[in-house]
């Protein structure tokens, strides 16, 4: 056994992620549990915007639809294909169109390093 782990979609769970309006989910894939340094997942952004400041280093790749990140004045409109990084410590909104992003983050434990639980 190698360890390999392998998500099917269909088998994954999606939890409402702080959208005031439309809606925001996310699976949480990998985490502490199984990693020692990244985390991973799956999120959905429509019609919804999301404030957020990263406490952690993101990156994000667009599966689905159109995804839209605000930082500051600055606005960076992703498609398919696209990839955004984020730094730690960046106040954001994640925004979105009937869009899927894969998002990896790091550390993984970055919740106990902030206190949060």
């Amino acid at each position: 056994m190698t360890g390999v782990k392998h998500f099917k979609r269909s088998e994954m769970k999606f939890d409402d992620f702080g959208a005031k309006t439309g809606t925001g989910s996310i699976a949480r894939i990998i985490g502490p549990d199984l990693s020692k340094t990244l985390g991973a997942g799956l999120a959905q952004f429509d019609g919804c915007s999301i404030e957020w400041t990263v406490l952690y280093d993101e990156m994000i790749v667009v599966l689905e639809g159109t995804f839209r990140l605000r930082v500051g004045k600055d606005v960076y409109d992703a498609t398919p294909g696209d990839m955004i990084w984020i730094p730690e410590n960046t106040p954001l909104r994640y925004e979105g169109e009937k869009s899927t992003v894969c998002y990896a983050v790091f550390p993984v434990d970055w919740r106990q390093r902030h206190g949060i639980k």
